[in-house]
């Protein structure tokens, strides 16, 4: 019943930004954190962005931290990662997912959507 649907992905030069939107049902979405994280194939899944239930505190890791920003809207049950000055190595499969906590590890996510794919030219 609980669905994450990602959406915005696409394909972008570099330099360039993109606005992935990430809608959240089947649960109550304002007592959880949320987190996005992405895939490359052959590697590891790594995090990249979390915010806490109302906003309040965020968390980026340190290869999109100055460009990268989570926010979310509780009305919509949606939360949203404004990418700009994207860079090849940004491609990725980008995953939305719920938490109960906020947290960068993998871990306490227990639900996950199917991933909108970003590919970004050089």
């Amino acid at each position: 019943q609980v669905q994450l649907v990602e959406s915005g992905g696409g394909l972008v030069q570099a330099g360039g930004s993109l606005r992935l939107s990430c809608a959240a049902s089947g649960l109550t979405f304002s007592r959880y954190s949320m987190g996005w994280f992405r895939q490359a194939p052959g590697k590891e899944c790594a995090f990249v962005a979390a915010i806490s239930e109302s906003g309040g505190r965020t968390s980026y890791a340190d290869s999109v931290k100055d460009r990268f920003t989570i926010s979310r809207d509780n009305a919509k049950n949606t939360v949203y990662l404004q990418m700009n000055s994207l860079k090849p190595e940004d491609t990725a499969l980008y995953y939305c997912a719920a938490s109960l906590y906020y947290t960068r590890l993998r871990g306490p996510y227990n639900y996950w959507g199917q991933g909108t794919q970003v590919t970004v030219s050089s």
